[in-house]
This record gives structure tokens, sequence and C-alpha cells, in this order.
């Protein structure tokens, strides 16, 4: 009988009102968490997250505050990107159990950029059933706030740390026909924003979008080369999304002369490099014959 007392369900509350949470089928369900405001939270999400088993976390305190703010007492288990392989056994084990498992990152969606794809791939190798719970996610909250078309684009995570990799990932970045969403760190936005003006064109239209959903939530709508001289030096804090518009895909009917002139005004900016990066993505030319063009031009200007 008291199986069967709402009283004795699982239950999450909202507004101090206690509601009782189904019995979810076994599985693992990928459940998505608030990137900010926690007001954000789907009502499908707090079912699963307090008649789960378990909850898999990447950080049980960043999960706590969450459980806490609508009183939901399931038991949690820590798992991230460093977990040893163990850990994920354990979890498909509870599987294998018949358990259901809920997996939520600290915030947004799992998997984008975030832990949980090796999760989800022994589960479905197991023949678990994988259910998505879908909701906040920061990549849609910059897309559809950035003013930048929508209809395609590329979400490229979290653009490499050091200058080098960074500029050959924005290399490969510049041709892609769509728009592109990447992450970034605010200790590595001014030189991110630099390397992107130089790689891909300073047109190009962007959107800085940080700390969306939260208190201090900004969007800073400008072109790549006004974005890179306004965060030179200037100190952010906080999630940063980038929103990048696509380039023109059209090859320009240019003269060599027209080509050279775009290429010695480059020069006077930065290295043959990014002289050749910032021309290819302006006009859509093989960037390896720019490079040359460019190689010959300094010489030519050193002399």
């Amino acid at each position: 009988m008291t199986g069967q007392d709402p009283a004795y369900l699982p239950a999450y509350l909202i507004d101090g009102q206690r509601f009782p949470a189904p019995t979810p089928s076994p599985g693992l369900y990928i459940v998505a968490t608030p990137i900010g405001n926690l007001g954000d939270i789907s009502i499908r999400a707090l079912q699963i997250l307090a008649g789960s088993d378990r909850i898999a976390c990447e950080d049980t305190r960043t999960t706590r505050r969450l459980l806490d703010r609508f009183g939901i007492e399931t038991p949690m288990t820590a798992y991230h990107d460093h977990s040893p392989p163990a850990v994920r056994q354990r979890i498909i084990d509870c599987l294998d159990a018949g358990e259901t498992i809920a997996l939520v990152s600290d915030a947004g969606t799992p998997l984008l950029s975030d832990p949980g794809f090796r999760l989800v791939e022994d589960a479905i190798s197991a023949g678990h059933a994988v259910i998505p719970i879908p909701g906040p996610s920061s990549l849609t909250a910059a897309l559809c706030t950035a003013g930048l078309p929508t209809d395609a684009f590329f979400f490229g995570g979290f653009l490499p740390a050091k200058t080098v990799a960074r500029k050959t990932r924005l290399r490969e970045l510049a041709s892609i026909p769509a728009t592109i969403v990447v992450l970034e760190s605010p200790k590595r936005l001014a030189a991110s924003l630099a390397d992107m003006a130089a790689v891909l064109g300073g047109e190009r239209q962007a959107a800085l979008c940080r700390e969306m959903t939260k208190l201090h939530e900004t969007f800073d709508r400008q072109s790549l080369a006004s974005l890179a001289a306004h965060y030179a030096k200037k100190t952010v804090k906080g999630e940063i999304v980038l929103v990048i518009g696509r380039g023109d895909q059209t090859r320009p009917d240019l003269s060599q002369d027209e080509i050279d002139a775009l290429l010695a005004e480059a020069l006077g900016r930065g290295s043959v490099r990014d002289a050749a990066d910032r021309i290819a993505a302006e006009t859509n030319l093989s960037r390896r014959g720019l490079y040359q063009r460019a190689l010959a031009l300094e010489r030519k200007l050193k002399t």
C-alpha cells in the first residue's frame, strides 16, 4: 500500500508545492539542464531527475545546487571526461541491472562540448535505451539571438588554446559555407578575436554572447575587426559563445593588380601567413597561391 502512496514516491518541488515523480522506464536519459537561470528547467527534466535511480553528473557540487532548488533527493555519481573507465562500467552495470540513469552536465545539453559520448556509445552497444530530454543549450540560445543566418551552421566547440593550433583550426573553418559557432574562455578572448579577424576576415559579422540567461547577460554584435579592437585590452568574465557569419563564397573577378593591392594592404597589418589567410577568407581564392604571391610581394617591398 505504501508503495502506491504519493507521499512515498520520489518527488520534486516547484514554489514549495510537491509533485510526485513517475518511475521512468529503465535506460539512460540525457537530460538538458539550465545554462544559467534555473527557471529554465523543464517539467519533464524534473520528473526524470527525481524519478531516476541515480544521476551521473559532471560535478556533484554544481548539480547539488540544482537538485536542492527543486527538492530532489536522487543519489548522484560523479562522471566526467577524466573519470577512469571503471566509473563508466559501473554505470553500465547499473543499466544492466535495470536501473534508470539520468546523465547531466554542469549546464546545458550533455555531449555538446561536455562529457557523455563514450557512456552513450557503451550504453547503445550494451543494448540499453538512450532517451533525450531536450532543453537549454548555449549553442541554440546564441544562434537564435545573434541576428545571423541559421539555415546552416557549424558548431566548432572550443578553439585550441595555442595560437598556431588555433589559427590552423580557423583556416579549416574559413571555407565552411555556414554560420560558425565556437566557445571561448574569457582569458583567451582577446587573442582569439584577433586571430579570427586575421584568418576569417575582419569584415565578417559576428555576435559575442556572454553569460546568457544570467544576471549580467550581454550581446555584442559587430564585425570581427570591431570586436577584436574592442576586447583587445578589455577584461571580461563568464561563459562566452561566439557566432560568426559565413564568408563570401563567391570568387570575385579580380585582376592580379587588384589582388596584389589587397595583399600589400594586408601585409601592412600582419605576417605573410596572416595576409594570405585574410585575403583567402575575403575572396575565396586559393590560400596557397595567395601565400606565394604575398611572399614575393614582401621580398619586393624589402628591396
